[in-house]
Order: C-alpha cells, then sequence, then structure tokens
C-alpha cells in the first residue's frame, strides 16, 4: 500500500511541475499552438508523461552517478519541449530553462530534507517493535505508514517551494521583451548555474558505500543535515532577489539616460532660448531702423514730389519683402515655442512637402508661470513624435496627405495643449507602461518622449494623456480619411 502510494504521489507530483513550467514560460514566451491553455496543458500532459518514464522505466546501475544522468535527462527534456511548444528562440530562454531546472532541484532537495529528519521517527518505531511494544504486523503498517506521509509531504514541500518561486521569479522579472546581452544574461544566470551545479554535486556523493553497504552522506556527516538546507535556501534566494536586482538595475540605467538626454535637452532648448531673444531683440532693432528709414524717405520724396516715382515704389517694394523675411511664421506669444515651431515646421516641410500644419489655435498667455524650457520639453517632444507618425503615415499610404495641427485653452486655472496628428493606426504598447512603445530599433536611446513629457507636466500640477481616433481628420475633412488621429493632451496646473 506504501508502495503504491509513493508511486501515485511521484506521478502527482511530475503533474503539478509540468504545470508550473508550463505558467513559468507562458508567462515570457508565446506558445506555437491551441492558445495559450491549450499549450499549457499539452506541456503539463507531455512534460508529466515523460517525467514518469524517465522516473520508472530509465535504469541505471546502483552508482553514485545515476541521479547525475538523470538530471541530465531532465535537462533534454526542457529544451525538447521549451522548443516544440513556444517560440523559444530568444536569448531569454537560456534563463528560463537553467532556472527552472535550478529551481526544481533546489526545491526536491529541501524538500527531500523531510525524509532525512523522518530518521528519529524510524528509530523510535524500530525500537518499540524491538522492546515487543508492537507486534509484527503493527509495525509493518505503522512503518508504511509513516512513509506514505513523509513521502506525501516531501512531495508537496517540493512542489509548493518551486510554484512559490518560480512566481516570484515571473512577478519581478517585468521586463519581460528586454533583449538580455551577453553580460546581462551572465549576471542573471549565475546564481541558477550556482544552485544547479551544487544540486548536481550532491546527487554524485549522496549515496556513498561503508563496509560494503550504501549509506546516506547525512549518516556520515549529520551536519550535513543542517548545513545543506541553509545553503540550497541561499541559493534559492539568491535565484530570486537576483531577478529583482537585475530588474532594478533596468530601471536605474532607464532613469539614468532619461535624465541624461532631459539635461541634454534642456542644455539645448536654453541655447535655443539665448539665441531666439538675442533674435527677437535684432528683429525688433531692424524693425525700428527701418521704420524711421521710411519715414524719413517717404519725406524726403514727398518734398521733391517724386512720390509716384516707379524705381521708389520697387525701392519700398523690396523694403517690405525685408519685412517679411524677419517675421516669424508663428506666433503664440512664447518665444521658445516660436521658435521651436518654426523650425519643427521646415524640418517637417523638408521631409513631408505636402504636410498640413496647422497652429494658428496655439496661444500661450503672457504671464504664464511654466518655464521656457520646459514648454520646449513638451513641444519638442510631441512634435518629433507627431512627424514621426506622419512620416510612417506617407510610407504607409503615398496618397495620404499627413496634418499635425496644435492647440490650446484655458479652463480655470489649468492650461492645456494639444497636438493631434494623422498617422498609420499601428500603435504597439508594451506591458505595464501606460504610453505607446517606441518603434525605433534603438530602444535605449529613444521610447522616452512621453516619460519626460510627463515628468514635466507633473511638475506643474499636471498630466499627460493620449488618444485615438480611428478614421477621420482632426480638422475634421476627410483628406486622411481611413488614417488614424493621435491626439495628446497635456495639462499644467498656472
Amino acid at each position: 500500500m506504501a508502495e503504491k502510494i509513493t508511486i501515485l504521489c511521484e506521478i502527482l507530483s511530475f503533474a503539478l511541475q509540468g504545470y508550473c513550467l508550463q505558467f513559468f514560460l507562458g508567462s515570457f514566451l508565446r506558445g506555437r499552438f491551441l492558445g495559450r491553455r491549450g499549450n499549457g496543458m499539452s506541456v503539463l500532459f507531455c512534460y508529466g508523461m515523460l517525467k514518469t518514464v524517465l522516473s520508472f522505466f530509465v535504469s541505471f546501475e546502483e552508482k553514485s552517478t545515476g541521479g547525475f544522468y538523470k538530471l541530465i535527462l531532465h535537462g533534454v527534456l526542457l529544451v525538447v519541449l521549451t522548443f516544440v511548444f513556444y517560440r523559444a528562440w530568444k536569448t531569454i530562454t537560456i534563463f528560463l530553462l537553467v532556472t527552472f531546472l535550478a529551481l526544481s532541484e533546489i526545491s526536491f532537495f529541501l524538500g527531500y530534507l523531510v525524509m532525512v529528519m523522518s530518521s528519529p521517527v524510524l528509530d523510535m518505531e524500530s525500537r518499540l517493535f524491538a522492546r515487543g511494544y508492537i507486534g509484527m504486523d503493527s509495525f509493518e503498517l505503522l512503518l508504511g505508514g509513516t512513509a506514505a506521509a513523509l513521502q506525501i509531504l516531501c512531495c508537496i514541500l517540493w512542489v509548493s517551494l518551486l510554484y512559490l518561486a518560480l512566481k516570484r521569479v515571473a512577478g519581478s522579472f517585468l521586463e519581460k521583451d528586454h533583449d538580455l546581452h551577453r553580460t546581462e544574461l551572465l549576471f542573471i544566470l549565475t546564481p541558477s548555474l550556482v544552485g544547479l551545479l551544487l544540486c548536481a554535486l550532491l546527487r554524485i556523493i549522496m549515496i556513498t558505500v561503508e563496509d560494503g553497504m550504501p549509506a546516506l552522506v547525512y549518516d556520515r556527516y549529520p551536519s550535513l543535515r543542517f548545513l545543506i538546507p541553509a545553503i540550497f535556501l541561499l541559493s534559492l534566494m539568491s535565484i530570486v532577489h537576483g531577478v529583482k536586482l537585475f530588474q532594478d538595475m533596468i530601471l536605474l540605467n532607464r532613469e539614468r539616460n532619461s535624465r541624461i538626454i532631459l539635461e541634454q535637452q534642456i542644455d539645448t532648448l536654453q541655447e535655443h532660448i539665448r539665441e531666439t531673444e538675442r533674435l527677437y531683440a535684432g528683429v525688433r532693432s531692424v524693425k525700428h531702423d527701418m521704420k524711421n528709414t521710411l519715414s524719413v524717405l517717404m519725406r524726403l520724396f514727398a518734398e521733391k514730389g517724386s512720390a509716384d516715382d516707379p524705381a521708389f515704389t520697387a525701392y519700398l517694394a523690396e523694403l517690405n519683402q525685408s519685412f517679411d523675411r524677419l517675421e516669424f511664421r508663428f506666433k503664440t506669444g512664447n518665444t521658445v515655442a516660436d521658435a521651436l515651431l518654426n523650425m519643427k515646421y521646415y524640418e517637417a516641410a523638408s521631409l513631408i512637402p505636402d504636410l498640413v500644419f496647422q497652429a494658428d489655435k496655439l496661444l500661450f498667455p503672457e504671464d504664464m508661470p511654466v518655464q521656457s524650457y520646459d514648454i520646449g520639453v513638451i513641444l519638442g517632444n510631441a512634435l518629433d513624435n507627431a512627424m514621426e507618425g506622419c512620416v510612417r503615415l506617407k510610407e504607409t499610404c503615398r496618397a495620404a496627405k499627413p496634418l499635425i495641427r496644435l492647440s490650446s485653452f484655458q479652463r480655470g486655472r489649468y492650461f492645456f495643449l494639444e497636438i493631434a496628428n494623422s498617422f498609420d493606426g499601428k500603435l504597439s504598447k508594451k506591458d505595464g507602461s501606460e504610453f505607446p512603445a517606441t518603434r525605433k530599433v534603438d530602444r535605449g536611446l529613444h521610447g522616452i518622449g512621453f516619460e519626460n513629457m510627463k515628468k514635466t507636466a507633473e511638475k506643474y500640477s499636471g498630466t499627460v494623456d493620449y488618444s485615438i481616433e480611428m478614421g477621420g481628420n482632426p480638422d475634421g475633412s476627410d483628406e486622411t480619411s481611413g488614417c488614424a488621429i493621435f491626439t495628446l493632451t497635456v495639462m499644467m496646473k498656472l
């Protein structure tokens, strides 16, 4: 009876391991067949069946290396199942396979600790039998029941530790789409590799031979009953917390890059502010001088009666054209905004000649407390994203007529800035992020514009939001019918 219970517990534990495997792999990789649930059930069934075959029908000689060979076959089984049922051609797959194998082995040896610690109980039952307190039948029944109970407890502890550890790793690994570089892979793999090698070593030395009789290494060195579990607990904790540390490093590096880029943007915008202010001062000075010059010329020609001279008229026309060249195309009431709009307009016009660029409804209050470079951060990032969307739209549909429209309005003490642009309707979004993901190749240097805009808006107790309208145009026309409209809204408190 006890032997049947032991066999049943092992089969059940293999099935539960299969559940843990499909849960762990499914958290990172896309399945190949039958949807996520069907794919997971297939993995569970195949793993449980093949592990049962491996355990009961693949036998080795009674050598200490037998367990090590089974460990190797277990690893091969994991590789085969992973690549058959999942799209696993990724660097992270190496981490998943090694981590699952390491946590499975560590959990097994921690669960096996129940069997090791049960020696006093079995010794007490043997003494009771030797002293005649219990009969032979009762002793065999008691011994079998104790073995079965210990086996059940061992399996429960084994699978529970494995599931909790895998769940913690999957939950801590937030950047599941992150492309691991060689150094990052080595860093995150080291705790799992160390734990796996410890388990392999223990499998080799687990059974020793004394006087021709096999004995556990725990019996020869009793202190290992405490040292080995402590080592495995530390190894398990290093795997779990190593993943958390790795994620913190990614976020810290991203924040550092964002801060560096933002500081560079601020320096550039401050330089733009100084140049634009100098340009405005020069324009005002030139305007003043030219107005005086024109007044003098008009008086002189009026005195000589030559006001209708064609040469004089042509000269004045050229002076007026000089005025026009000195004027900014956009006038919003903010120096930085005017400079950015003019710069981005001509940049966009060179990329998209038929771009419709509207900013006549973009106005800033004269006493607006928002710093000029903060306006530049928001407008600069928003216009870059809008231009990128229009370029992609033009690449997708040459007949489309892209549009960028900027407007602003005030509601009470809050100032709203809206930037709408047409795009191809394709928008990718990362899990756990409130903003769309960048579609550029170098994601390490791009894709942080929304975060920078949000941080800038939050300085003024504001926020950033966006909406998407499929089809139509921001101005109500049908010139880009069939495209999508992306509208970014920035709110700041005045």
